[in-house]
């Protein structure tokens, strides 16, 4: 791809080993004879050049596999779901197909899944999230085709960006709370250190509050995303016996939150009078339970839909031997004020 850096080759890691072609070949199917000194040495500058062995190297001199991979942390989560039937569609309509991958919201997983995927040479790779393992950022580097990550605003881009900033997300939730007139705000999130979207919107709960002057010590962390929705309800317990005096408390998704609000109902704590409960996400639960959950909505199939129009239209520049600038496509967000605040 013009203004891409190329993909390296079995010919530049035989050149920067110092060996043969034919003993990298050895190393990597393990077949034949090799010191154990030569293959440490290939499979370091394997490691190093960030090289990926192509499956495909006898098929179609155009090197178009016709299939674009999608990485997504969840397959059972709807708004992910929407953002894959936003790609699907678009890609229908371009003649392509989609290689689907679950990350289970882990880095080291996504690179697993990112090597297997990229030995098929993929014509184009969506992302979810801006958090990569080093590993996984030199392969996509590498790899000489389109990159989307989306559902964030990473700070260090590998290429295109479809996505928003969760960190705004949080500061719009803590105003309409504070706007309904609540001071003693808590937040309810995860305690992965590879859920960096989760992180910032615990970050921009901190910064919204520091802004109106209010205490933003009243967190609490689950585990690892995603979150099961019983911990929602543990949490608001553990948060309300811990600061009894809160008086709204946000969570990082609509699943804990709708923990939380039958909890609620459990204790016979009535929401909003006891505690207010917001959420993210607009899911169906949000939007059919009583009272119905408070959330940030996000056009998760039009998310999908620009992500992959920004792969077919970097594809088609490709081809026509045009250099593609990467491109930054910001996703509106809208707080739902509803029955909970």
């Amino acid at each position: 791809m013009p203004g891409r850096v190329k993909r390296p080759t079995i010919k530049d890691v035989a050149r920067e080993a110092g060996v043969s072609m034919m003993t990298v070949s050895r190393v990597l199917t393990k077949k034949g004879r090799a010191s154990q000194d030569t293959i440490d040495k290939v499979l370091r500058t394997i490691e190093e050049l960030g090289y990926v062995p192509d499956l495909n190297a006898g098929a179609l001199s155009s090197r178009n596999s016709g299939f674009i991979a999608v990485l997504v942390p969840s397959v059972d989560n709807s708004n992910f779901a929407q953002s894959v039937r936003g790609i699907t569609d678009v890609l229908n309509d371009n003649g392509l197909q989609i290689l689907l991958g679950s990350t289970d919201f882990s880095v080291e997983r996504e690179e697993t899944v990112l090597e297997t995927i990229l030995k098929r040479r993929p014509d184009g790779v969506i992302l979810t999230g801006g958090n990569h393992t080093a590993r996984s950022r030199r392969m996509l580097e590498n790899a000489g085709i389109a990159v989307v990550e989306t559902w964030d605003l990473p700070a260090d881009p590998i290429d295109h960006v479809v996505g928003f900033s969760n960190v705004a997300v949080s500061h719009a939730m803590v105003d309409h709370l504070h706007e309904r007139g609540y001071r003693r705000i808590g937040f309810i999130g995860s305690s992965s250190d590879s859920d960096t979207r989760g992180a910032d919107r615990e970050r921009g709960y901190s910064e919204a509050l520091k802004k109106h002057g209010l205490e933003h010590h009243r967190v609490i962390r689950l585990g690892a995303p995603p979150v099961p929705v019983e911990q929602g309800g543990e949490a608001i317990v553990e948060m309300l016996r811990r600061w009894p005096e809160t008086d709204a408390a946000m969570f990082v998704s609509d699943r804990t939150a709708f923990g939380a609000l039958m909890e609620c109902h459990r204790c016979s704590w009535p929401v909003p009078d006891r505690v207010a409960i917001a959420g993210f996400g607009n899911f169906d639960m949000a939007r059919n339970c009583h009272p119905r959950i408070t959330t940030t909505a996000i056009d998760c199939y039009e998310m999908g839909r620009f992500a992959a129009e920004r792969i077919v239209d970097a594809r088609a520049r490709a081809a026509a031997g045009e250099r593609v600038k990467p491109e930054i496509t910001m996703i509106p967000y809208r707080i739902l004020g509803r029955q909970t605040t």
